[in-house]
C-alpha cells in the first residue's frame, strides 16, 4: 500500500519503500509488449506512442532554439501528466539516480521532497516554491514517477491537481499506464532523452521560457 503524503517532511529524509514485483504488468509497455496498429486511438510520437482520450488534451511543447520537442503533456482541466522518455542501460537502476539528483535539485530550490513507494516503486512527491501571479509566495506541487522498461526510462511528472492530491485512478495515471515506448536499436548513451517526432496536423506549443 502507498504510503500517504504528510504536510511537510525534511527533504534529507528517506522514507524505506518497497518494490512490488512485475511493476509494469498493466504498463506503461515497450513496444515489443503491445502494438498499437489496431487501436486507432493511439498517437504516433515516434519514441512514445500516447493513447488518445476525450479525458485530456495533447500538447507537445518545444524547447529549446533548435525547437526539439522532449515531452509530451496530457492536460486534464487543473491536472496535468508530463511524459519523457530516455535511454538506459540493460541492467537498469536509472530511476535511483536520477530520483537521488531530483531531490538533491529540489533542495537547491529550497523546495520539499518526500520519497514514498508507489504501484511502480519509488516516487517523489514534491513541493517547490513559486511566485504567484498576485505576488503571494505560493508552491508548485509535482508528483515524480518513473518506470523502467528495456533500456529505457519513463518519467511521469504529474502536476496542478494531480500533484496536490495524488492519486492512483483517474485519466491522467491511466493514460501513463497506457504509453507505449518505442525505443529503437540505436546506440545511446544513458539519460539521453528520446526526442519525440510530431505527428500530422498537430501544433507545436512555443516554449514560454
Amino acid at each position: 500500500m502507498r504510503r500517504r503524503k504528510k504536510d511537510q517532511v525534511d527533504e534529507d529524509v528517506v522514507v524505506p519503500v518497497e518494490t512490488p514485483p512485475d511493476v509494469r504488468a498493466n504498463g506503461p509497455w515497450d513496444i515489443s509488449e503491445k502494438s498499437p496498429e489496431e487501436d486507432p486511438s493511439y498517437v504516433d510520437l515516434g519514441p512514445l506512442l500516447v493513447r488518445a482520450q476525450d479525458a485530456y488534451s495533447i500538447q507537445l511543447p518545444a524547447e529549446g532554439e533548435n525547437g526539439q520537442i522532449a515531452s509530451a503533456v496530457l492536460v486534464a482541466g487543473d491536472a496535468a501528466l508530463e511524459l519523457r522518455a530516455f535511454a538506459a542501460t540493460r541492467s537498469g537502476g536509472l530511476w535511483d539516480e536520477v530520483r537521488d539528483d531530483l531531490i538533491l535539485e529540489v533542495a537547491r530550490l529550497n523546495g520539499t521532497s518526500e520519497q514514498v513507494s508507489g504501484p511502480y516503486g519509488p516516487e517523489l512527491h514534491v513541493r517547490v516554491p513559486v511566485e504567484l501571479p498576485g505576488g503571494e509566495e505560493g508552491f508548485q506541487p509535482s508528483r515524480i514517477v518513473g518506470v523502467e522498461g528495456p533500456r529505457w526510462m519513463l518519467r511521469g511528472t504529474f502536476l496542478g491537481e494531480a500533484g496536490l492530491n495524488p492519486s492512483d485512478d483517474g485519466p491522467l495515471m491511466q493514460a501513463f499506464r497506457d504509453v507505449i515506448v518505442r525505443r529503437g536499436n540505436e546506440a545511446r548513451i544513458a539519460r539521453e532523452a528520446l526526442l519525440l517526432t510530431l505527428p500530422e496536423n498537430a501544433v507545436v506549443a512555443p516554449d514560454e521560457e
